[in-house]
């Protein structure tokens, strides 16, 4: 089969930049123009719209100047207007060579946005493409809202595209500027417009406030279209444009026929950065690019994925720079949690997995975030628990006020006999330790003292990660220390749940 080479232009630094409280800077828009030419490999960039700023003809020098440097500069594109060649003086200024020209698509926008004839609007866009040839400047034509022209005004398109067709323009750019078109629609209008005009170059330019943009690329692809216009992360005006990591995978996976020139293993990379640059969030459950798309949750997943990848699809994570993981949580079955210890490198005897596993659905259940990295202390935890529990902490009520001593109230049963506590302290951790003094103290029984208190979290973990408090123990007869280890998402309750152990230790 005869592929058809298909050119990718983004326009995450023109169109995406329309997204809300978007502004790229101008050392930002430099570092993804290089990213998105050298590394990610698409066709072409639209980086800015003429006459915006001084802040953008400087965005646009910079990139034109490194672009010029590197034999990029025909690659580079700004979005113009038909304003008799202010815009023209505006790209000539800026070091740009390639304009994407913004005319009217549909017979309502020009007539009450414009308020002119299509005459007038032929006259206008053709001085300009006449005048940027003079220059040296290569002509694109947007179509603004061409879908609806498509719709409702077919026949002042065909006339326009007529018209086009007898000037110096290289491209044909085709908008769903409201992203209102159906598959169908964008399949039956390309391919009509196609059909008439085979030899001219089209590209599709699909909005997604449908949720319809990648499939309304795939549909155009079908009818011939000859390039696509996509931007990272999906970002642009209202719902955003078509994302492009997810296009492309579905390009590489589902039309053969079909052949790109994007590197689809940087796009996870590229797609952090502007996220960075952006402070616009990707989604967690974003195909290709979120966090959780290549986590599997459930443990019937994990187990089919260790018997003959029963769970797996085209759709690998390492095509695109990224790693399967297993989440750890109430879902997780034993072969999730093997998954995981299998990357840190630890094994587990089948009555000790079965310990961990039941801890780690205990704090899913509580809607603690569990990673691989708390696996460690979990096993720690759990398995350090070998001994008989005599003592319970029931409940506690933990009081830190400005201005007042921290206190708390305690219940705990100890040999099946319940007992309650008031106290106060130099802290909520010692107000609970005084507490508990006091109820011993009725049992005729010593605390051992406290010589050690260390908390430590995973490395590179948030503020939500598992905390993990480890307390050295004294006792005075026989002398002898001892350790137990709490864990928690919360820094106290960690440090009881360790002095828990410690009550069980000595009564036993």
């Amino acid at each position: 089969m005869a592929m058809k080479k298909i050119e990718i232009m983004d326009t995450t630094l023109r169109d995406g930049e329309q997204t809300s409280s978007v502004s790229f800077s101008a050392s930002e828009k430099l570092t993804i123009a290089k990213l998105l030419l050298e590394e990610l490999k698409v066709d072409r960039i639209e980086i800015a719209s003429a006459r915006v700023s001084e802040g953008e003809l400087q965005a646009v020098k910079d990139v034109t100047n490194w672009a010029k440097e590197n034999d990029y500069l025909h690659t580079v594109e700004v979005l113009t207007f038909v304003d008799k060649g202010v815009s023209i003086d505006w790209m000539i200024e800026a070091g740009a060579k390639v304009q994407n020209l913004l005319t009217k698509g549909s017979l309502n926008h020009l007539t009450h946005q414009l308020k002119k004839t299509p005459n007038q609007h032929f006259k206008e866009t053709s001085q300009v493409a006449l005048l940027a040839k003079e220059k040296g400047i290569e002509t694109n034509v947007y179509l603004e809202d061409w879908s609806n022209g498509m719709r409702n005004s077919k026949d002042y398109v065909f006339e326009f595209l007529e018209f086009l067709s007898t000037q110096p323009i290289k491209r044909i750019m085709l908008p769903d500027t409201l992203g209102v078109i159906t598959p169908k629609e964008s399949y039956d209008f390309v391919k009509e417009i196609k059909d008439k005009y085979p030899n001219l170059h089209f590209d599709f330019h699909a909005h997604n406030d449908y949720d319809l943009g990648v499939a309304n690329v795939m549909k155009a692809l079908k009818a011939g279209a000859d390039g696509l216009h996509l931007t990272i992360n999906g970002m642009g005006e209202r719902a955003g444009n078509a994302p492009m990591s997810s296009t492309i995978a579905v390009i590489n996976d589902f039309m053969p026929e079909i052949k790109v020139g994007v590197n689809e293993t940087v796009l996870y990379t590229v797609s952090k950065l502007v996220e960075t640059f952006s402070g616009v969030m990707i989604p967690a459950n974003k195909p290709v690019v979120g966090a959780n798309v290549f986590t599997q949750t459930a443990g019937i997943h994990a187990d089919g994925d260790n018997k003959n990848n029963l769970y797996f699809s085209d759709l690998l994570p390492e095509r695109f720079g990224r790693t399967r993981k297993y989440a750890l949580g109430k879902s997780s079955g034993k072969a999730n949690i093997q998954k995981n210890l299998q990357e840190l490198g630890l094994q587990l005897n089948d009555e000790d997995l079965r310990k961990v596993t039941q801890r780690i659905i205990e704090l899913g259940d509580k809607k603690q975030v569990v990673t691989k990295e708390d696996l460690p202390y979990i096993i720690s935890d759990v398995l350090d628990y070998t001994y008989e529990e005599k003592v319970k902490v029931n409940s506690y009520v933990l009081t830190h006020s400005k201005g007042l001593k921290p206190s708390t109230t305690v219940s705990i049963t100890i040999n099946n006999e319940t007992f309650e506590e008031n106290a106060s302290g130099d802290g909520q951790f010692d107000a609970f330790m005084n507490a508990i003094r006091s109820i011993f103290k009725k049992k005729d029984m010593i605390l051992p003292g406290l010589i050690d208190y260390a908390v430590r979290i995973p490395p590179g973990s948030h503020s939500d990660a598992l905390c993990e408090t480890i307390i050295t123990w004294k006792n005075k007869n026989p002398e002898k220390e001892f350790k137990t280890r709490g864990l928690d998402s919360d820094q106290t309750v960690s440090a009881i749940k360790a002095t828990e152990k410690m009550l069980n230790i000595i009564i036993n």
